[in-house]
């Protein structure tokens, strides 16, 4: 056998040599699933996209980053402005607009606020002769007062000592003692004028509805005069109306203190009596606590004005009468739902404890007689500014079961520049005795004194209605100088 020695070549092992198109196109060994290979230009096409989409994703979250950075910064802007605000009115109410010294007494003035005051000028006394810088307060620091003369001082405070702020008015009075009372008595007031409660229609001859001063006349506008002449009686005044015929008449009205003249005429109804379509009302009635008596027999009542129950306006009165009065009946209050004590008045000469000159929203005030000065046993005590007032316990004194007593109080906070006159403390009732009697503050306590360290310090105003053992009460000295 003849044998042949060649070179084996690397083609003929593998078989053949593979094309470029069937390299393209192979069978993998492991399952047989196709492997393509896709070209270059493809390869960049498709990074490209790639690297297009996550330049978009960057920039939609580069959007949203400033977008939120724009969020959070409005948001910190609004909370500091906020918090600025909150500071503002914290130091603002934390001051006193009208400041009380008693003339010749060392008092001691804790405020704690970041300001500097400076005494500017005497009131009445035109251009102030105090020299600049002269007299200087840290209101950041306890500071005792003494001041000599009954005079009314101008107080200018800063702001951390540079910023302007507010002015401050301080007023020296006498030491003054006042006879708490806490009972309860009979008001009753007669307007100034007749008060317009409201508009209506009635039907005419022809069956139409009618309202010849509906849009002339409206609630709360007080009728002093017909034609001239004044009126003061309600069925005075409808009698006017029902004899005038259907002709003009000229109403004289006051409405929110102007004075002014308003012509209208009556039409008949169906029963041909001349009309208006007005409700009116000339008096107002009710229970309240009488507060105190002063030396010089006048007293001060309520704590707040008496409104009209209809237009809740402040009525003015033309006089007035005080009646002592006897408590038939009360109802506990619940959450929601006000308790409220329920009097009886018999008005008769016998009765009258005094006369009503002001009703203000301060409270009621006049001047009573001697019948008034049985009514109590108590003796009279000083008065206690707001300055002096603090949180903790207290008293108040009010007639619920036939005797006048002292029921325990807390006082949870003092409102020192409140703008509603009536809610500078804030009080809850603490007496189980008084609690398993009216359940708190009930309808017909407004007036009671609140004592507190053997100083009369105010009175009971408002009650909270979905918590009848907590309430508000007036500073004494507002009431004081709503009396004059």
């Amino acid at each position: 056998m003849k044998t042949v020695n060649r070179k084996v070549t690397d083609a003929e092992v593998a078989g053949r040599a593979m094309t470029d198109e069937e390299a393209e196109d192979t069978v993998s060994e492991s399952g047989g699933e196709r492997m393509e290979r896709k070209p270059d230009c493809v390869l960049k096409e498709q990074s490209g996209q790639e690297a297009a989409v996550i330049l978009a994703n960057w920039k939609k979250r580069s959007r949203r980053y400033r977008i939120y950075r724009r969020c959070l910064c409005v948001v910190l802007v609004l909370a500091c402005t906020a918090l600025a605000g909150m500071c503002y009115y914290s130091i603002d109410s934390s001051i006193p607009s009208m400041i009380y010294l008693r003339a010749g007494q060392e008092q001691s003035l804790d405020l704690g606020v970041p300001a500097r005051a400076e005494i500017i000028g005497v009131s009445g006394q035109g251009d102030s002769n105090i020299p600049k810088g002269a007299v200087t307060i840290d209101l950041n620091k306890p500071v005792t007062m003494r001041m000599g003369g009954l005079e009314e001082y101008q107080m200018q405070v800063n702001l951390f000592g540079l910023l302007p702020f507010k002015q401050v008015e301080i007023r020296v009075v006498e030491d003054t003692e006042l006879i708490p009372m806490g009972v309860p008595v009979g008001i009753y007031m007669k307007t100034e004028g007749i008060l317009v409660v409201g508009t209506g229609e009635f039907k005419g001859q022809d069956g139409t509805e009618c309202s010849p001063v509906k849009y002339i006349l409206k609630s709360g506008d007080y009728i002093h005069k017909i034609d001239g002449e004044s009126v003061t009686e309600k069925e005075d005044f409808i009698a006017r109306i029902e004899e005038s015929g259907g002709r003009e008449l000229i109403l004289t009205i006051e409405r929110d203190g102007e004075v002014f003249d308003q012509k209208v005429r009556a039409k008949k109804d169906q029963n041909g009596v001349y009309k208006l379509g007005l409700w009116v009302r000339d008096n107002a009635q009710g229970v309240g606590t009488l507060t105190y008596v002063d030396s010089q027999g006048r007293f001060g009542a309520l704590g707040h004005g008496i409104n009209d129950l209809d237009t809740s306006t402040l009525m003015d009165i033309d006089d007035g009468t005080l009646y002592e009065t006897e408590i038939i009946s009360i109802k506990k209050g619940t959450v929601g739902t006000p308790g409220e004590m329920t009097g009886m008045i018999v008005y008769s000469d016998d009765r009258i404890l005094g006369d009503i000159t002001s009703n203000s929203e301060r409270g009621i005030f006049g001047v009573c007689n001697q019948k008034v000065q049985t009514l109590t046993k108590m003796e009279p005590l000083p008065i206690g500014f707001r300055q002096e007032i603090v949180k903790g316990p207290a008293q108040i004194l009010c007639t619920v079961d036939g005797e006048t007593a002292y029921y325990d109080v807390e006082i949870t906070a003092v409102h020192l520049d409140n703008d509603n006159v009536n809610r500078g403390i804030e009080l809850t009732v603490t007496d189980p005795e008084l609690l398993d009697l009216t359940g708190g503050i009930i309808q017909g306590m407004s007036g009671s004194p609140i004592i507190q360290d053997g100083k009369l310090i105010g009175a009971v105003t408002h009650v909270l209605i979905q918590d009848c053992t907590k309430g508000y009460g007036i500073f004494i000295e507002n009431m004081l100088d709503a009396m004059g």
